[in-house]
């Protein structure tokens, strides 16, 4: 289900968050849950991993994470700006002290010119940090773009523990 390094990079994760004492909650819309659910395959992993939400469409947004639906009106759920109040809202709607939040277009439908499928944006917030963002255009097909985008909300995660 998961790769060796997806894994891997799961288990660094939640090493480096027990060792600062962190909480980790994700907000995953395209991912739908599968970010949860590397972190969770970890032994230990309810140490540090507090919740997941799957916000698939954007009223879950709105009533499970506090995303105003005038954001999502301005600049779609695929947006930096969602993916962000996403993060931050997880982060207020939990005890963690940190979270990501995944928001794209995993296809192979649903694309436009301007957000194509392979379009993600990834946040990372956290209490007293700055929230971290990327954009995201990844090749393949669905599960193709919904692996890679767990890859890169590791690597968010882990920037912004410092790791």
């Amino acid at each position: 289900m998961f790769t060796t390094d997806q894994l891997a990079a799961a288990a660094a994760l939640l090493e480096a968050c027990h060792r600062d004492g962190l909480k980790l909650v994700t907000a995953e819309s395209c991912t739908g849950g599968l970010i949860a659910g590397c972190l969770t395959a970890i032994p230990g992993s309810s140490n540090v991993f507090d919740r997941g939400f799957v916000v698939y469409s954007n009223r879950a947004k709105q009533e499970l994470l506090g995303v105003p639906g005038r954001v999502i009106g301005a600049h779609g759920a695929v947006s930096e700006e969602v993916a962000r109040a996403m993060a931050e809202g997880a982060v207020v709607r939990s005890i963690a002290d940190i979270a990501v939040a995944v928001t794209g277009v995993a296809g192979p439908g649903g694309g436009t010119p301007e957000k194509p499928v392979g379009l993600v944006h990834i946040a990372a917030a956290g209490k007293g940090r700055p929230t971290l963002h990327e954009r995201r255009e990844f090749d393949g097909d669905r599960d193709a773009i919904r692996s890679r985008s767990v890859d890169a909300a590791f690597k968010l995660l882990m920037e912004l523990v410092g790791g």
